[in-house]
């Protein structure tokens, strides 16, 4: 591998960060264990410590990029790498021409990281695994349980299709620049059953109007869907949003489901 003699500019307007220790970046790649997945996407290679990794693994693999300056690097980095190189937003990519599974990995820009992890909801029968680097509040929002403060539409949407792991933590010292926050890395397994026991369009709608007023019980935060009183006797309406399982939400789903099919 030829050291390049194109250094990177980290750009504020793309959130960069790039991490600093080779180390770091081969336990995060470490982490995707991609034995059963078919082609690898990673989301803002930067300067690439994560994509020579990524490229040992000897798999079918795209980089995603949309820094100019960063894609004239990684292309005198690491030679023959440009036929792999994808001048695009991922956000606006349509997944479907890669091969599927997919295992997703990156050092993600911290105002996309959301947006990144709902665009991975969205093709959740493509993608196997998600291996990220987020702003740590994030990272724990995504993996956190019923019943917190930080509990919420993000981790109850991911939760119902992926299982989440917390991996490590990292201080803004790994990174250049440091950003203001520490951050972490986390890793999404697709869960073994690949459809929800409910109406899944219902079951998004009626988790995010249920988060929207979420001091207030589920009665109320749902008057929308106008349920009969005999329906609202069920306990769970008593009940607010972060006190719900991803089993709730399904409970609670199908309860309206059937009082719109008999109303």
């Amino acid at each position: 591998m030829k050291k390049s003699n194109f250094p990177v500019k980290p750009k504020k307007k793309l959130g960069q960060h790039f991490l600093k220790s080779s180390d770091v970046a081969k336990k995060i790649v470490d982490c995707l264990n991609s034995n059963n997945i078919c082609s690898i996407l990673e989301v803002g290679p930067g300067m690439g410590i994560l994509t020579g990794h990524i490229i040992d693994l000897n798999k079918e693999s795209s980089f995603i990029e949309i820094d100019k300056e960063s894609i004239v690097f990684l292309k005198e980095k690491f030679k023959g790498i440009d036929k792999n190189i994808i001048e695009e937003d991922f956000l606006k990519i349509d997944l479907k021409k890669f091969k599927s599974p997919i295992g997703v990995i990156g050092n993600f820009p911290y105002n996309i990281s959301s947006q990144i992890v709902f665009k991975i909801i969205e093709n959740r029968d493509l993608v196997d695994k998600l291996v990220g680097m987020f702003q740590l509040e994030v990272a724990k929002r995504i993996c956190e349980n019923p019943g917190t403060k930080s509990y919420g539409i993000l981790s109850v949407l991911v939760q119902a299709f992926y299982d989440t792991k917390f991996e490590f933590k990292l201080g803004p010292k790994h990174f250049n620049p440091p950003p203001k926050v520490d951050s972490g890395v986390i890793s999404l397994k697709r869960k073994k059953e690949k459809s929800l026991n409910c109406d899944e369009n219902l079951f998004f709608k009626i988790v995010k109007l249920s988060f929207q007023q979420r001091r207030k019980t589920l009665r109320n935060s749902l008057k929308k869907f106008n349920l009969s009183n005999n329906i609202k006797e069920d306990v769970i309406f008593d009940k607010r949003p972060e006190t719900l399982s991803v089993k709730d939400f399904i409970h609670l789903t199908n309860i309206i489901a059937n009082e719109n099919i008999s109303a």
